[in-house]
């Protein structure tokens, strides 16, 4: 099982077809506990229908998933597992209160800490007689994740969790969630389309492109793995021997992203950046995805 083996997540060829198209298509990955893990990919790539498998509210085409030791198709999501979808749903009507003790009784085979959701809460400066309409963007989302962490999950997913909030939200946000997985050894996994919010949070990257994994692992391996080059236009028949994964050229210079460490001499070779990485990969021909 998943669990005994310090896997918080295991994908085994998972897809998922809607009708006509597939969301997911023959998905393997294994996500290694206590890591903070990035998924990132296009809209459309299969992130929420992802999350969606993994909690339990659909059910694959084919394949596995395997949750904490559990089957969310079978079981429904695991106790030890908790999830924030990009809507942060919250009854917009009921007063703090009423949020945290519903969350109390939603949550009563869960591992429900109903003082530590209230101290989260109070850190953030939010009262317990306020309405959830009454809050800010920010406010909400603090509220919700108060609700997802209040039941201590082993494993926590977060599908957009920062978007729609400034600079100052984004913050707070991710502090809260940092602060509980260094606390507490808990997996992360957050999608978001804005690399800058996970390039100093995240140590793992799952990266989805059309429905498949296209890149997985641990970020400084990856980035360890692969070279950004850039030299001569002249000189690009030289990157036939290289494993290319994405190159362009302006003018009469090439770039290119490439993996391994070797260049050749007429290119310089960088560690590339997150955003490297990732956009070669997203970019890399239609016929290599």
């Amino acid at each position: 099982m998943a669990e005994a083996e310090g896997v918080a997540l295991r994908l085994d060829g998972l897809s998922r077809r809607f009708r006509s198209r597939w969301a997911l298509r023959d998905c393997s990955l294994e996500l290694p506990r206590g890591r903070v893990s990035a998924l990132v990919g296009p809209n459309g790539a299969g992130k929420t229908t992802l999350f969606m498998l993994a909690t339990g509210l659909l059910r694959p085409t084919s394949g596995t998933i395997d949750v904490l030791g559990a089957d969310p198709a079978r079981t429904g999501m695991p106790a030890g597992a908790s999830f924030l979808a990009q809507d942060k749903p919250l009854y917009r009507t009921f007063r703090v209160a009423e949020v945290l003790r519903a969350a109390a009784a939603l949550n009563s085979r869960a591992r429900w800490d109903a003082g530590y959701a209230a101290r989260l809460i109070d850190e953030a400066g939010i009262g317990p007689e306020e309405r959830v309409r009454e809050l800010s963007p920010g406010q909400r989302a603090r509220v919700a994740l108060a609700v997802a962490l209040g039941r201590r999950p082993e494993l926590l997913l977060l599908d957009e969790p920062l978007s729609e909030l400034d600079p100052l939200a984004r913050r707070q946000v991710m502090g809260s969630v940092l602060a509980e997985a260094t606390e507490t050894g808990m997996t992360v996994l957050m999608s978001s389309h804005v690399l800058s919010d996970l390039e100093d949070s995240c140590d793992h990257l799952v990266l989805l492109r059309n429905g498949r994994v296209r890149l997985s692992g641990a970020i400084d391996d990856l980035l360890a793995g692969h070279r950004h080059l850039a030299g001569p236009t002249s000189n690009r028949d030289d990157l036939a021997d290289a494993t290319v994964v994405h190159a362009s050229t302006v003018g009469r210079q090439t770039t290119a992203l490439v993996c391994g460490t070797e260049a050749p001499p007429a290119f310089r070779a960088e560690r590339p950046t997150l955003d490297d990485l990732v956009l070669a990969y997203l970019r890399e021909p239609e016929s290599a995805a």
